[in-house]
């Protein structure tokens, strides 16, 4: 090894051991700054955010100049290089660059029902069956002669048999086609995504990312019933609400430890959607929401992976409730949530990540942006248990200057 492959390998190590440190509450020679976004880093590098989904190697390139600029002690991978793999789909659960948005736009999640209410006794009875015949033809293209698929649970000797005639009607054939290319995509971003990896761990920068989950509640309305739906269900469908936490808890953590390890570290994301002040009582925060977040955090937990829980907007009120899990074993990453208050509240339980407001990264100065990450570092930092970020990752908008200044304060301020 010679000495820089030596030199980086030692960054990678600080680095990666500062980030579990401060997991583990503990504190380290200075606080670690994590790198996350979504099209900043094309936006920096000149290219569209359309460009950064579609050409790998422009999304790769783009990526690694904003680390090699930054040199945070860890990122989350975003590339977002799924842009071919979304077309072959026909996908209808979002809008993306280029594609129902602006080329330089960020993509656009659609809430939509996609289950009605009358259907959550199909779903409780038969999930993959319901996935497979009714619910995956309604959010893509390339699913829709899946609605044809035998029901195979049903059936039993010639039935058996007989059924198999469904493969040779055209919608059926047509969408296994479309599905071949669309996996084709898919694993072709993978092994990108992997490579890219690799590269930057040899460069010296670890990956904070990894796995992905999701509250049960927030996947039931994000997916399922939408918005509205599942806001109405906490009245007129509560106890078929809580029968499909329970079921999508256990549905949700089916292989999120396994793809993780195999991504090499230990951070599972959990981007946080509906349980916030505003959207929901605390009272049904208590019933509807946390059990089943609990459950999945607890669960990741066993498995000695590190959920990393991003609560969008505000969550003062439910500062109280959320500290009931095994203490500095996970991350939680607060938008707009007063950081010194939650340190207060959860500092001896949780890591704290955040929370560089997204405003000030945009339309402040380097100045705001130093004075605001020398507040958290002091405050929020003392005594381990914090890492610096963004509010919600770093915004498409932000000002460069803006973000150098946010990156290069963990070197100026001690906690």
């Amino acid at each position: 090894m010679g000495a820089s492959e030596s030199t980086a390998s030692a960054r990678y190590e600080a680095r990666r051991r500062r980030l579990l440190d401060q997991v583990a509450l503990k504190e380290t020679d200075r606080t670690p700054f994590v790198f996350a976004t979504r099209f900043w880093a094309a936006r920096h590098a000149g290219i569209t955010f359309e460009q950064q989904m579609y050409d790998a190697e422009k999304s790769a390139d783009a990526l690694e100049r904003a680390l090699l600029l930054l040199e945070p002690d860890g990122y989350v991978q975003s590339l977002y290089i799924y842009g071919p793999t979304l077309s072959a789909l026909d996908y209808r659960l979002m809008q993306w660059p280029g594609h129902g948005t602006d080329p330089n736009a960020t993509f656009q999640y659609l809430d939509r029902e996609y289950m009605p209410a009358q259907d959550y006794d199909a779903y409780l009875f038969d999930p993959t069956g319901y996935c497979l015949r009714h619910y995956l033809p309604r959010v893509a293209g390339a699913f829709e002669g899946l609605a044809r698929m035998p029901d195979f649970p049903s059936l039993s000797e010639w039935r058996f048999v007989g059924a198999l005639r469904a493969f040779g009607k055209p919608e059926l054939r047509a969408s296994l086609q479309r599905l071949l290319e669309v996996g084709e995509h898919a694993e072709a971003a993978a092994q990108r995504a992997a490579a890219f990896a690799r590269k930057m761990a040899a460069l010296g920068f670890p990956s904070a990312g990894g796995g992905f989950c999701k509250a049960p509640y927030d996947h039931i309305s994000d997916f399922l019933r939408g918005s509205k739906g599942c806001m109405l269900d906490l009245f007129r469908n509560k106890d078929k609400l809580l029968e499909a936490i329970d079921k999508v808890a256990e549905l949700l953590l089916r292989g999120v430890v396994e793809e993780t390890r195999a991504g090499g570290t230990p951070y599972v994301f959990i981007p946080l959607h509906w349980g916030l002040d505003g959207f929901m009582s605390p009272q049904h925060f208590q019933t509807f929401y946390w059990p089943g977040l609990r459950k999945v955090l607890l669960r990741l937990i066993e498995h000695e992976l590190v959920p990393v829980a991003l609560w969008e907007g505000d969550c003062t009120s439910r500062l109280e409730h959320i500290g009931d899990i095994p203490r500095g074993k996970a991350v939680y990453w607060f938008e707009k949530t007063d950081l010194v208050r939650a340190k207060a509240v959860l500092g001896d339980t949780v890591c704290l990540r955040g929370n560089v407001p997204t405003s000030m990264l945009i339309a402040g100065t380097p100045q705001e942006v130093d004075e605001y990450c020398r507040m958290l570092i002091t405050k929020v930092g003392k005594g381990g248990g914090f890492i610096l970020d963004g509010a919600a990752s770093i915004p498409d908008e932000a000002r460069t200057e803006n973000v150098l200044a946010m990156a290069r304060s963990v070197h100026k301020y001690a906690p």
